[in-house]
């Protein structure tokens, strides 16, 4: 994230943190359930009820308000929310310019936009189009395994004034919230009373791009994306040399454990680095790739392109080694979407294992190396296995797209299901159920912790493992099984494999 600088926080907000939004690799699609990794690594915010949650990109805001204490699972639109804005960021209202998100009257998933005309009052509810849009979601979440009410939205950056080009200032707003329960019942503003005074409205800053602490650099090759290749705080390697799995720190941006690579990686130089290199006119370089089980080193020619800002735009530029395998490192002092790229290159067609990658610079124009770094990286692509081997209501198999009738208490269903991962590296495992109109009710959720090394995941497990599951309500089934592999392009999760069977089930 860019450094902090030429933000207005006055007096009533000094001591007030302000959210910090992380940098959306690609764009949140909010429905999708909080637990699938979507929302891993957004800046964080608690507040009394539960925690808000924020990521961003060049043309939206990414936004959860995780009502943790909301455990009801309520209908309609008896739970709701206020969500406000100040597009004009002098922290006063300014009629017919700032903005409040609400509900439409009885329909809990369509997002209504209306402005300000002074304290507790607004024009009622716009009619011209929007890209903005919320999504409720009723199940578990990162903060609480707990199923509870979540918020989660997609607001259009242009709709709250907010650009990510301004040239003298980090990209920033003011805003505040409702949130409404009935069951439990509370009403709680953050902060208080904040739609009557935008002087209590909190900051909110958004990210312009990503940024890697210079202390956690690799020598020459500073990262995998935002995986740092140095050193953590216990002066430990982040990206393991004997297994080539990373592990970050748990306050880092990116937070991930024991995780293998795939999908497309970019290394990217140590600025200082690269700074003296060029400096120095030393910008060749060769980078190479030796495979498991200590193959030789072999070129690793690869073709990518970067944007590079001209001063209104960025535009495209390509680049590529030369016919003799060689690349040039770009200035450093240019500004482009990715700085300090040393190479992007696929990694979808390479097996499983543990790679290695080696960058040598040369003395300017010569074949005379000068420094050379070897990097070690377990590359895995495949996803895990995902099976749901039965469903049975007592001793009796269901079958896909069967009516079922539930009877009393305890009367219910079980299930069998399969997630694996034979390289040991699943993330997680979610099984939960989608019925009526976007609700979502978890049946059983693992997740990875260090203790569970390389995780291969199950085969064939009972849930529940005693007693049965039973529906919330008659109503129409999607059973969703879903693995997810701890598995980064050094910017996001990647890699999962879903499942689903469709039911429905009538309680007598």
């Amino acid at each position: 994230m860019a450094k902090l600088r030429n933000l207005s926080i006055t007096t009533p907000l000094l001591f007030a943190f302000p959210l910090r939004s992380e940098w959306a690799i690609n764009p949140v699609d909010i429905n999708k359930p909080m637990t699938e990794g979507d929302w891993e690594g957004a800046g964080s915010l608690k507040f009394s009820r539960g925690f808000v949650m924020a990521k961003n990109d060049a043309n939206f805001l990414y936004l959860t308000l995780d009502v943790v204490s909301d455990t009801g699972n309520d209908s309609s639109t008896n739970d709701y929310f206020w969500l406000t804005f100040d597009n004009t960021r002098d922290r006063a209202i300014t009629s017919n310019i700032d903005v409040n998100y609400g509900l439409y009257p009885g329909q809990p998933n369509k997002l209504g936009r209306q402005k300000y005309l002074g304290p507790g009052q607004w024009t009622g509810l716009l009619s011209d189009p929007s890209n903005s849009a919320v999504v409720q979601e009723f199940g578990p979440s990162p903060n609480s395994e707990v199923s509870h009410r979540i918020w989660k939205f997609r607001i259009e950056l242009s709709e709250i004034n907010v650009s990510l080009s301004w040239p003298l200032s980090t990209p920033f707003t003011y805003f505040g919230f409702r949130v409404k329960s009935s069951n439990p019942g509370f009403t709680t503003d953050f902060p208080g009373n904040f739609y009557k005074d935008f002087t209590k409205l909190r900051q909110l800053v958004l990210s312009r791009k990503p940024s890697i602490p210079s202390s956690s650099l690799g020598h020459l090759i500073g990262s995998v994306g935002l995986i740092p290749a140095g050193k953590n705080t216990a002066d430990q390697d982040i990206i393991n040399q004997t297994t080539g799995r990373a592990t970050t720190e748990s306050s880092y941006s990116l937070h991930v454990e024991n995780a293998a690579f795939g999908g497309t990686l970019n290394l990217i130089g140590n600025r200082a680095k690269m700074i003296s290199l060029y400096g120095a006119s030393n910008k060749k370089y060769m980078v190479e790739i030796a495979g498991p089980g200590g193959g030789t080193y072999q070129k690793l020619i690869s073709n990518w392109s970067n944007y590079r800002w001209t001063g209104s735009n960025y535009a495209l530029e390509s680049f590529a080694p030369n016919s003799y395998g060689y690349y040039e490192l770009a200035n450093p002092s240019t500004d482009y979407s990715i700085d300090d790229l040393l190479i992007q290159f696929p990694t979808s067609g390479l097996l499983p294992g543990l790679y290695t990658i080696k960058v040598t610079f040369f003395v300017g124009t010569s074949y005379r190396p000068l420094e050379f770094q070897e990097l070690k990286l377990y590359i895995d692509n495949h996803v895990p296995a995902t099976i749901i081997e039965s469903v049975k209501h007592g001793r009796s198999e269901v079958s896909a797209c069967a009516i079922e009738s539930i009877g009393a208490a305890p009367d219910g269903l079980n299930f069998r299901v399969t997630a694996n991962d034979p390289e040991g590296n699943l993330r997680s495992v979610s099984f939960h159920a989608t019925y009526g109109e976007g609700l979502t009710t978890s049946i059983y959720y693992e997740g990875y912790t260090p203790s569970k090394g390389n995780w291969e995941g199950f085969v064939n497990k009972l849930i529940p493992e005693s007693g049965n599951w039973r529906p919330p309500q008659s109503c129409a089934y999607s059973f969703v099984l879903t693995a997810s592999a701890r598995t980064t392009d050094g910017y996001k999760w990647i890699g999962k494999n879903s499942i689903h069977r469709n039911l429905t089930l009538l309680l007598g």
